[in-house]
């Protein structure tokens, strides 16, 4: 089973999704999804002192501009261990220039923590949650000379409309493709 592809659809809406973890909140960790088999492999161990400020995932059966599924962080209480599947709804979005890329990284809330379900947008988050994750994507690549830049972290409308179009643009590149 490849879970970017095999996982039943039903399960991934705009508004209730699952999200596959790669990476564990405070790890350094950089995993990503083997595109072949589905796993997730090793990357590279950041460069950089930071740390994941959250659980970091993918959404199956969605494609990004980045030609990879649409990123999610996962903000829980709990460390989410790799290869997990979590559902999710979205709160935000951070949209953000990754090497002259446009990047987006959707915000969201598992439903099975009851001290995070509290949070239905971005407002009553603390301040200072977002001022982390703000930082580390501007700084997690710094020393491997690359850059990058938050244009902004926006609303949960945002963040559903950004699903809702990986999910069409992940259609129109695959699910054609197994038609043919």
């Amino acid at each position: 089973m490849n879970i970017w592809h095999d996982i039943n659809p039903s399960r991934i809406t705009p508004e209730r999704f699952i999200v596959c973890i790669e990476i564990t909140k405070g790890s350094k960790k950089k995993y990503e999804l083997d595109k072949e088999t589905g796993m997730i492999i090793l990357d590279r161990v950041l460069y950089t002192s930071a740390h994941y400020p959250a659980n970091y995932g993918f959404i199956p059966r969605t494609y990004a501009g980045d030609n990879d599924p649409l990123d999610v962080l996962v903000l829980c209480q709990e460390d989410i261990e790799p290869m997990s599947l979590v559902e999710v709804y979205p709160i935000g979005v951070i949209k953000m220039i990754d090497s002259d890329e446009v990047d987006e990284k959707i915000i969201a809330i598992p439903y099975g923590d009851p001290s995070m379900t509290q949070y239905k947008d971005l407002k009553g988050l603390p301040h200072h949650l977002l001022s982390e994750i703000s930082h580390f994507f501007e700084v997690y690549k710094s020393l491997e000379g690359k850059k990058t830049y938050i244009l902004d972290i926006e609303s949960r409308d945002e963040a559903i409309k950004v699903v809702s179009e990986a999910m069409v643009s992940y259609d129109k590149v695959f699910t054609n493709k197994k038609e043919k």
